[in-house]
């Protein structure tokens, strides 16, 4: 008899493979106790317990999976100022994990973007004498003694990096810190990078951070029209001397990783496709940021949510993995609004820099509530819901089956693309939500091991359950009122005229319906969101929360 696979060794194509295992987490209580002694606060003071007055010898940069690019990287910055001030070496590690790809669900094709871009890193790094070695942690609970034993073996004084703002990742960086202190001459220094403005800067009347997202974004665009410099960029680290190659040759000559079996694409055609749809590296980041400048953000206000269009930037994946810095993409879309400021001039600019600020207010938010990071809904009395056990509905829903167009539609390109718009990532999580009433963790589940572009802060609260439940058929008429994107993903409906398109089971005789070969609705839109609101108000009134 075979053994069982663990779940995590499982094909992020099996769509079976994501098991109850992957979807544990902490009871609400715990998570409040999480939530009242903050990690990253933790984290904050073991640094600042640190002793920083020893000598410079070799410096660190340790990059993480957000901060893949030399140009305006912070940490990296720091590194480069801290070698030269003490005429020493500047040293660069990337701490690869396999197992963090298994453990958070990573994407195929979001590995493989983030090692092609870190090798096209390693090169532009060597060409100014700095070396980038890849060290290996095989398991989980090996990595801060590998981080250590590089600091060691390489004769290091000072330790930069970027913070991270997972609960994960925190700990980890925590137990680094703690190390750290135990040496005589060494210390640590993390930097604010992923975003414009530090999580917890903006807050209420009351001191608190800020949770709620419009006054969040008013003053986001407040502070940084009113201190400029939050856009300022760091230039790219100085080159070290010649004598570096030599010195560290066995670092020079580290090589990249392949990828696990299970992150690995199905097929030599799958790579090829997804490769030319999102070339790696911070070159082609700013020629697409440049493209949708020049080509699309005009038009970005009036049509961000019609898909057909293809009209959102595409820059998510080099946001999600720092290829390039938000701060680089806003000056150069600053530039390109004649140096207004955000919420002036182009219409276009104001709409996606709010797309933008999006992302900074959810990394706010994963810091003043961790628990975020760890498998609960943000409204803890959603974890009382009892939800459905609707395999055959799960199946469907994955492959793009469900006999609702505009979410099959949106599945197929997900499923294709390693990606969808966002309007479609809404719907198609609404629609396994509610009408499916299927526990939403595995729905961010499989965008996590889709998407290119996830990102625990985006995905875990862009699936935070709620009462609003999308009717993709009017959602559809109104974001694709050609039907062109349906069309073009669900081919079975693409001879339909007019609006059948939309609810081709609804709208047909059933002769013609049947001649489609297309699936009828798994569930019914009006019962299933009746089932949905009624479950909801039930279970969030019976919470013990």
């Amino acid at each position: 008899m075979s053994k069982r696979a663990h779940p995590h060794d499982a094909h992020p194509s099996d769509h079976s493979a994501i098991y109850n295992e992957d979807l544990k987490h902490p009871s609400p209580k715990r998570a409040k106790q999480i939530d009242e002694h903050s990690p990253f606060e933790s984290l904050e003071k073991a640094i600042s317990e640190q002793k920083t007055d020893h000598s410079v010898r070799n410096v660190l940069h340790w990059f993480r999976s957000k901060d893949v690019r030399a140009d305006d990287n912070r940490a990296l910055h720091a590194a480069s100022q801290k070698a030269k001030e003490g005429d020493e070496a500047l040293i660069t590690m990337y701490l690869y994990s396999p197992k963090d790809l298994e453990w958070h669900g990573t994407s195929p094709a979001r590995s493989d973007f983030l090692l092609e871009s870190l090798s096209l890193l390693q090169k532009q790094l060597r060409e100014k004498n700095i070396p980038m070695a890849v060290v290996t942690a095989e398991d989980r609970a090996d990595k801060t003694d590998k981080v250590m034993e590089f600091i060691k073996d390489n004769d290091i004084s000072h330790v930069y990096g970027n913070f991270e703002y997972e609960v994960d990742e925190i700990r980890r960086d925590i137990k680094v810190a703690h190390h750290i202190q135990e040496e005589k001459d060494v210390s640590i220094e993390l930097l604010h990078d992923q975003t414009v403005l530090e999580p917890g800067l903006l807050v209420t009347g009351s001191g608190t951070p800020m949770k709620v997202f419009t006054p969040y974004h008013k003053a986001w665009l407040s502070e940084t029209k009113k201190n400029p410099e939050h856009l300022d960029l760091v230039g790219p680290p100085e080159a070290n001397d010649k004598s570096a190659i030599d010195k560290f040759k066995k670092l020079f000559d580290s090589k990249m990783p392949s990828l696990p079996d299970n992150k690995d694409f199905t097929s030599d055609e799958e790579r090829k496709r997804i490769r030319e749809l999102w070339p790696a590296g911070h070159e082609a980041g700013i020629k697409r940021l440049q493209y949708f400048l020049n080509e699309k953000v005009a038009d970005y206000a009036s049509h961000r949510s019609e898909p057909a269009r293809d009209p959102s930037s595409r820059l998510s994946a080099y946001f999600s993995a720092g290829v390039i810095s938000v701060r680089e993409a806003l000056a150069t879309a600053k530039k390109h609004n004649n140096n207004k400021h955000f919420d002036e001039g182009e219409s276009g600019i104001a709409s996606w820099v709010r797309e933008i600020v999006f992302r900074e207010f959810y990394r706010q938010v994963l810091v003043a509530i961790p628990h975020n990071a760890m498998n609960l809904p943000q409204n803890l009395k959603f974890d009382n819901v009892h939800w459905e056990d609707d395999e055959e509905g799960w199946e469907k829903w994955c492959q793009g089956n469900t006999g609702v167009p505009w979410i099959d539609a949106g599945m197929r390109q997900l499923n294709t693309e390693s990606y969808m718009n966002n309007r479609l990532r809404m719907n198609t999580a609404s629609y396994l939500t509610a009408n499916l009433l299927i526990d939403y963790r595995r729905g961010e589940r499989y965008f996590a091991t889709h998407l290119i572009d996830w990102d625990l802060s985006n995905n875990t609260q862009g699936w935070e359950p709620s009462y609003t439940v999308f009717n993709p058929i009017s959602q559809a008429e109104k974001c694709d009122p050609h039907g062109d994107y349906i069309r073009k993903w669900v081919p079975e409906l693409k001879n339909l005229k007019g609006k059948d398109v939309f609810d081709p089971y609804g709208r047909l005789s059933k002769e013609e319906f049947e001649k489609l070969g297309y699936p009828k609705p798994h569930v019914e839109f009006g019962e299933s969101k009746k089932r949905a609101v009624e479950r909801f108000k039930k279970d969030l009134h019976d919470a013990n929360v």
